[in-house]
């Protein structure tokens, strides 16, 4: 019998075909079709240059390196995420900071940034918890007081908007990075991309991605080149570009569904659930809810044929970061959601007629 996972890659037939058309070309990597997948997604965005890379978490790695982070930093980010947005600093030297989360959005919480700012913070790394925008013009003018980079993580939320623009115009931000993976908005298998507005920023995250190499002038048309920086292999494949290309075409069907399936849960369901803010319109990766004895709930879901998912164990409870001071506590609402969040069911493939499904097997749970 079906079951349903909390999220799941929707493919279709132009799909195959994109993907298929490379495999028959001559370029299955290094070709026409990274650049034209970057083009497309500066379209989409607004932002100016978009660097496609192999997953968000090396967008984030090279965003540090981009922006010259290292030893004696400090980074300052959520610890309701994926590790990669604490890592990512952790790869380049720095120290991670976490500030904690409004507990309606599960966002990072703007008061909490400006309490941890010192001398030595460099980076804000907002994460778009579960597809909604952080309230980026608060952060923007918090760090534009202090000098600090803000990189925005939105791993979440391809084809979210903030405040009427798209999430990766990059208008309160130097950077965001976005992910592909198969559970999110869209996707290229694996991949993500990185977009600014800062075309010296740009040049270096094309380098840091590509082993620190460079041809120019002459170089072009030559063998030769120069590695001018220690730089990695974070190349996204001409395979998975012409999937993102195709992918991208469907995204706001994408987010409509989303969206649709959110208020459907919203109506129907009468579960405490997050809320979305006045400016914010949500392409919403996540739906979490809040339920008591979760492990129960999760276990008699899973009966059910729901394969629910816990997003996330905060960041500072894992033992790396325990090891480098941090303990249980430090954080109360980022604890109190993780004690009670599990994600449902959120893809744009699921019908109508699932989702009642979905309903009633929940209710039957918390009655």
């Amino acid at each position: 019998m079906k079951s349903y996972n909390y999220g799941k890659q929707c493919l279709d037939e132009e799909d195959y075909q994109a993907v298929l058309e490379v495999l028959k070309s001559d370029f299955l990597t290094c070709g026409p079709k990274v650049k034209a997948f970057e083009r497309a997604l500066c379209e989409y965005t607004g932002a100016k240059y978009c660097v496609a890379v192999s997953s968000a978490t090396a967008g984030l790695h090279l965003a540090m390196l981009a922006l010259g982070i290292g030893t004696g930093d400090e980074v300052i980010t959520s610890p309701v995420t994926f590790l990669s947005s604490a890592n990512c600093a952790r790869f380049a030297g720095a120290d991670v900071v976490f500030a904690d989360i409004e507990s309606d959005t599960a966002n990072i919480d703007v008061l909490e940034i400006e309490k941890l700012i010192t001398d030595k913070t460099k980076v804000v790394i907002p994460v778009h918890f579960a597809g909604q925008s952080c309230d980026m013009e608060k952060i923007y003018a918090l760090a534009q007081k202090h000098n600090i980079f803000i990189v925005e993580d939105a791993a979440h939320a391809m084809g979210s908007e903030y405040k009427g623009a798209k999430v990766g115009s990059c208008r309160f931000s130097d950077m965001a990075v976005f992910s592909f993976h198969p559970v999110k908005n869209m996707t290229t298998a694996e991949g993500g991309a990185v977009t600014t507005n800062n075309e010296e920023l740009y040049k270096k995250l094309l380098a840091f991605r590509s082993h620190g190499m460079h041809k120019t002038g002459e170089m072009q048309n030559t063998w030769e080149y120069e590695m001018r920086e220690l730089g990695y292999n974070y190349r996204m494949t001409d395979i998975q570009a012409a999937l993102g290309i195709s992918q991208l075409k469907k995204l706001e069907q994408f987010k409509e569904r989303r969206r649709e399936i959110v208020d459907f849960y919203n109506k129907n369901l009468g579960l405490p659930h997050l809320t979305e803010k006045e400016y914010s319109a949500a392409c919403f990766h996540l739906y979490p809810v809040l339920v008591e004895n979760r492990k129960e709930f999760y276990f008699k879901a899973k009966e059910k044929r729901l394969n629910l998912q816990v997003h996330y164990i905060p960041v500072h409870l894992q033992p790396y970061y325990q090891r480098l001071g941090y303990k249980k506590g430090d954080y109360p609402k980022a604890e109190a959601y993780y004690d009670k969040c599990i994600s449902l069911p959120l893809y744009p493939s699921l019908t109508d007629s699932e989702l009642t499904f979905i309903v009633k097997a929940l209710k039957e749970i918390v009655q």
